[in-house]
């Protein structure tokens, strides 16, 4: 188990962006849920997930990724994930989480 961090916050005017890196699975699901969380305190107008350093997400992230969208909506803050490595996109069609969440390239 590694104790690097999976999540970078970043706060630009009312855009908060959670970006992803390595690996998210049941392991460091948690540290997205809290980023996710302590995004959404910020009060923004929008939230994007940035992928594009991630390499793989398991279906523990694919559920945090889901949680964060449904406190988004229930806030009225837009919620979107942004630039998905070829893997990490293809695990989101599968999913069909991309048939809920926007998608912003």
């Amino acid at each position: 188990m590694t104790d690097e961090p999976v999540t970078s916050l970043d706060r630009d005017a009312d855009v908060v962006t959670v970006a992803l890196q390595g690996e998210v699975d049941v392991l460091n699901v948690d540290q997205v849920r809290i980023a996710l969380v302590e995004a959404l305190e910020a009060r923004p107008r929008a939230l994007v997930v940035d992928l594009e350093k991630l390499s793989f997400i398991d279906s523990t992230g694919l559920g945090a990724i889901i949680f964060g969208f449904q406190r988004a909506r229930d806030e009225g803050v837009e919620f979107c994930l942004a630039r998905p490595t070829r893997g990490v996109h293809q695990i989101l069609v599968l999913s069909g989480v991309l048939e809920v969440v926007e998608l912003k390239q």
